[in-house]
């Protein structure tokens, strides 16, 4: 057989050699291909999964947190004064009394009033505001704080523009608290403004008595206590954060929870921060705490302790606007 020839014969099998060469390696192409296309959207899945994670949490602190505001306001109710509220419903029945000009009724109202004021004060000779009723209203905002930061820049600029209107409804919305109000009955002046109507009914002057009793009643004091959402969520993020770091032997997820948990408080923070709550610099400490956590928690490192500081950071934090 001549050269030629063997190169005649050879050339078909080469052929087919390289047609099943270029199928595996258009194969392996593919394969690439289709792990490459994957990849971003396992990543993309994996953001989203972490994403849906993160979300869960802070819905978690945040019941939590409004379970939190809820004790507060029950602390407050557990101070209202019995005698007070009794004095207070006494005064609206002189008024109920006045209007069907009813003396005898009328007196006798006024008479409980000022004695279970005077057995008050007789209890507690230092009191100047005497609890009678609590309410609270929940304020929350959803937003980020980059859109917070925006809506407080352009609210500046519409007021440098004399646009107050609008710089206050850009404004009046940006909050993430619990408001506690408490009614209060002030002990130095409303019992001798009760007193004062006396005479007057004596005289059948009940138009007179009847916008006097409504004056002392315009004299109650309201006080209002802020719990921002930003730090008590903080606050019950942190519980479970600290029981991560005090763990000797954590996994790669409590790893991983424990590190995003401080992330998010930190998030919170500066959240709390853009919202205004509290003066420029008072964020400082909180942060440097933070990081000082994360570096004494890294790669698996546990103590006790280490939340100390911040802990009762917050809390006297939160004192000072409660």
């Amino acid at each position: 057989m001549t050269t030629w020839t063997k190169r005649a014969l050879l050339a078909p099998a080469l052929a087919a050699m390289l047609a099943v060469s270029g199928a595996g390696l258009a194969a392996e192409k593919g394969k690439d291909a289709a792990k490459a296309a994957a990849k971003p959207a396992a990543e993309q899945s994996m953001k989203k999964a972490e994403a849906a994670k993160a979300a869960q949490g802070r819905k978690t602190a945040d019941v939590k947190a409004r379970k939190s505001g809820a004790e507060k306001a029950n602390a407050e109710r557990g101070k209202i004064y019995a005698e007070a509220v009794i004095a207070l419903r006494e005064t609206q029945n002189a008024i109920k009394a006045l209007d069907k000009k009813d003396k005898k009724a009328a007196m006798a109202a006024l008479e409980r009033a000022v004695g279970k004021l005077e057995i008050l004060l007789a209890r507690a000779p230092d009191l100047a505001l005497a609890p009678v009723d609590v309410q609270t209203q929940t304020l929350d905002i959803y937003a980020d704080v980059k859109s917070v930061k925006k809506a407080v820049k352009d609210s500046i600029a519409l007021l440098k523009k004399g646009r107050v209107q609008d710089a206050r409804a850009l404004v009046s919305g940006l909050a993430s608290e619990i408001v506690i109000e408490v009614v209060n009955v002030p002990l130095a002046t409303y019992p001798d403004a009760i007193k004062a109507v006396a005479p007057l009914i004596e005289k059948g002057k009940f138009k007179e008595a009847k916008a006097g009793l409504i004056a002392a009643l315009n004299t109650l004091v309201i006080t209002r206590h802020i719990l921002p959402l930003p730090i008590l969520r903080t606050e019950q993020m942190l519980k479970r954060a600290e029981v991560l770091a005090e763990k000797a032997k954590r996994s790669k997820d409590e790893e991983k929870e424990l590190a995003d948990i401080l992330k998010a408080a930190r998030a919170e923070l500066q959240f709390a921060e853009a919202l205004g709550y509290g003066k420029e610099g008072d964020f400082k400490p909180f942060y440097e705490q933070l990081d000082l956590i994360a570096e004494k928690t890294r790669g698996g490192k546990h103590g006790k302790g280490f939340f100390d500081k911040l802990k009762k950071a917050l809390s006297d934090f939160r004192a000072k606007l409660f």
